[in-house]
């Protein structure tokens, strides 16, 4: 037995080799299904990203708005937003979505 394997001793270091590198290839760290995932969470952090700036845009334009020039009419939806406070003569209307 031992023969054999001293005569095949090459052939077995290179199917131990090829399958190493093979399995590597596919599941390892840098393999390809490591990098799909990689992949697949690079997207969605690009869109977390994108959410996040408009956002940011948003809230620069808020404060823009009470900064630089103030606009009296935003001053009074901020005010209504969150003191629920309105004119005696003001009218409510309740606008209901159409389930259909």
């Amino acid at each position: 037995m031992f023969s054999k394997i001293k005569k095949n001793y090459f052939i077995i270091i290179l199917t131990a080799l090829f399958l190493y590198f093979f399995f590597n290839l596919f599941d390892g760290e840098r393999g390809l299904i490591s990098y799909l995932e990689k992949k697949n969470i690079m997207i969605n952090l690009n869109k977390d990203k994108d959410i996040l700036l408009n956002e940011i845009e948003d809230l620069e334009h808020k404060n823009s708005l009470l900064t630089e020039k103030l606009d009296l009419d935003y001053i009074e939806i901020l005010i209504r937003e969150k003191f629920v406070f309105g004119k005696k003569k003001d009218k409510i209307y309740i606008i209901k979505k159409d389930e259909n």
